[in-house]
C-alpha cells in the first residue's frame, strides 16, 4: 500500500488475514507466525523463563513498515527491549496461556494486559520480517525503486531452526531510513478477532443465560418483564465487569464460549480494505481508473513499446482486480526460469468472479496474464503459449491483453478450443474490452442514483464481479 515515510498510517497487520492467503508467500508467513509462538507457549508451559525472554526479547518497534498510531513523525509505542521482557513476563504468568486457551498470537489481545491490536501487528511485523522484505524487494523492482545494499535486516525468525538470525539485505532508504512495504491484502483498520465482540455477543449472552437460571430457581436477582426473567446486559457487568481481566478470568471458567468463537471467526475470511478504505485511511486518492486506461490506450502498437504496453497493463489491472487480485509479479520466472509470464497475480479472492472460478473448481490459486502490443492479430502460437504456462498447482485461468482483432469471434473460437481439450481457460481483452472492463468498475464504484419508484431497476453489482468475464467464461463452455 502507499507509504508516508514520515508518519504513520492508522492501520494494522492482521495475522488473521495471512491465515487465508493461499500462495506461497502467505504460508510462509504463516509458517513463521505459527512456529514463532508455538515455541513461546512451548516455553511458557515448561517454564523455560530463559527461552521465553530470548524469543521475546529480539522484539522490536518495526517503525520501518510507517504502520500503526504513532501521531506525527514515527516513534512507535509498541514494543521495546523492556516490553518484550514485559510480554515475556506476563505470558509465564498466565493461566490464559498455561491452559491453552491461548493458541494464536490473535488471543493475547484478549488476555494478556497491555497487549491489544497494536502491539499484535507489531509482533507479527517482526515475526514475517524475512517475507516482508522479500515482498519489498520484489516492489522495488516493480516499481523501479532504489535499493541499498548492506541494510541491518533486523532480526530474522527462521521457522526450521526456530531461532532468530541477523543479517544485512538490500532495501529502499528514503531520508536515509529503511522501509518494508507491506502488502495491502494483510492490513485491517481493525482486527478481525476483536474482544469487544466476543464480550457483547459471546460471553454476555451466555452470563445471561446463566443468571436467567440461576433467577428462575430463586438464586439470583432479575428483572421480571411479563412473568419472564430478564437479565439485562447492565446487570451481567455490574455483576462480572467488562475490563479485560474481568473478561479473562469469566472465560477461563468457560473456556467453550471462546472455543466457539474462534471457531466461528476461523469460519469466515475476513475481507482486506477496499480502494476507497485505503483512500480513506491513507488520505491517499482512489485509483484513476480513466487515467490508467488512457495510459494503455495510449501506447502505440508494436515492439518498440511492447515494455509500456506491459507497464500499463499491470498498472491498470492490479486497480481494476483488486483486491480479487493481488502481490502483482512482472516476468514471473516458472520451471527454474527457463519461462517467464508476463504478469502474474495471486487469487485472494473473497467473492465475484475469481472466487467463482475457485468455486467451480477451475484451478486458479495464481492467475496470469500475457500481454500482446501486436499491430496485427494475435493468434494460435500466443493462445499456446499462455496455456503452456497453465498447470494444476499454479493454476489454469489467464487473460491474454492484446489491441484489437480483424476476427474477434474467431480467436474468442480458438480459445474455446484450448478449453474443450483441456489446456485451460484463457480470456482474450481486446482495447474496446479494457474500456468495458473500466466503465463497469466506475458503474460499481459510483452508482447512477437509483429510483425507488421504478420496481425493475437494476441492482448495482459489486465491482468483484466484472460480468465481462462472466460472459468470456460461459463463451468458453460453448
Amino acid at each position: 500500500m502507499d507509504v508516508d515515510t514520515v508518519n504513520d498510517i492508522r492501520v494494522y497487520v492482521d495475522p488473521g488475514l495471512i491465515r487465508y492467503l493461499e500462495d506461497d508467500w502467505g504460508k510462509q508467513c504463516l509458517k513463521m507466525l505459527e512456529t514463532f509462538f508455538d515455541s513461546v507457549l512451548d516455553s511458557v508451559r515448561s517454564n523455560d523463563k530463559r527461552r521465553t525472554l530470548s524469543l521475546l526479547g529480539q522484539l522490536r518497534e518495526p517503525n520501518e513498515t510507517h504502520l500503526g498510531i504513532s501521531r506525527g513523525p514515527s516513534a512507535g509505542r509498541g514494543f521495546g527491549s523492556k516490553m518484550g521482557a514485559d510480554f515475556a513476563e506476563k505470558l509465564a504468568q498466565s493461566e490464559a496461556a498455561r491452559t491453552g486457551l491461548i493458541q494464536d498470537l490473535e488471543d493475547t489481545a484478549f488476555f494478556i494486559g497491555g497487549v491489544d491490536m497494536d502491539i499484535v501487528s507489531d509482533v507479527t511485523t517482526n515475526i514475517i520480517r524475512g517475507p516482508l522484505i522479500s515482498y519489498t524487494q520484489q516492489m522495488a523492482e516493480l516499481f523501479e525503486i532504489d535499493l541499498t545494499p548492506g541494510v541491518v535486516s533486523g532480526p530474522v525468525w527462521n521457522p526450521d531452526t526456530l531461532e532468530w538470525e541477523n543479517g544485512y539485505t538490500d532495501l529502499p532508504t528514503p531520508d536515509g531510513n529503511k522501509l518494508l512495504l507491506v502488502p495491502k491484502m494483510i492490513v485491517r483498520r481493525s482486527m478481525h478477532m476483536s474482544r469487544s465482540e466476543y464480550y457483547r455477543h459471546h460471553l454476555v449472552p451466555v452470563l445471561q443465560e446463566e443468571e436467567g437460571k440461576a433467577a428462575a430457581r430463586g438464586l439470583a436477582e432479575s428483572v421480571r418483564s411479563s412473568g419472564k426473567v430478564r437479565v439485562t446486559k447492565k446487570t451481567i457487568a455490574e455483576k462480572y465487569g467488562s475490563t479485560k481481566p474481568d473478561i479473562t478470568r469469566e472465560t477461563l471458567k468457560r473456556p467453550s464460549v471462546y472455543e466457539h468463537y474462534r471457531a466461528l471467526k476461523k469460519q469466515v475470511p475476513p475481507k482486506p480494505l477496499s480502494h476507497k478504505e485505503l483512500s480513506e485511511t491513507g488520505d491517499t486518492p482512489m485509483p484513476d481508473y480513466e487515467g490508467l486506461l488512457k495510459a494503455v490506450l495510449d501506447v502505440p502498437t508494436g515492439r518498440a513499446d511492447a515494455t509500456r504496453y506491459h507497464d500499463a497493463v499491470e498498472a491498470l489491472f492490479s486497480a481494476i482486480f483488486y483486491p480479487s487480485l493481488s502481490m502483482s509479479e512482472k516476468e514471473l520466472k516458472i520451471h527454474d526460469g527457463r519461462k517467464r509470464i508476463d504478469i502474474g497475480y495471486v487469487n485472494t479472492a473473497r467473492d465475484g468472479f475469481f472466487r467463482y472460478l475457485v468455486r467451480q473448481r477451475i484451478p486458479s490459486r495464481y492467475v496470469f496474464v500475457e500481454c500482446k502490443n501486436y499491430g496485427s492479430d494475435v493468434t494460435n502460437p500466443e493462445l499456446d503459449q499462455i496455456s503452456s504456462r497453465f498447470s494444476m498447482l499454479r493454476g489454469q485461468f489467464g487473460i491474454l491483453a492484446c489491441r484489437s482483432f480483424e476476427d474477434k469471434s474467431l480467436f474468442l473460437r480458438r480459445c474455446r478450443d484450448t478449453s474443450s481439450d483441456g489446456r485451460g481457460y484463457v480470456v482474450a481483452l481486446d482495447d474496446d474490452d479494457l474500456k468495458r472492463l473500466v466503465a463497469d468498475v466506475l458503474a460499481a464504484v459510483s452508482p447512477a442514483p437509483v429510483d425507488p419508484s421504478e420496481p425493475d431497476a437494476a441492482p448495482v453489482r459489486p465491482v468483484s464481479d466484472y460480468p465481462l468475464l462472466h460472459e468470456r467464461l460461459r463463451s468458453l463452455h460453448g
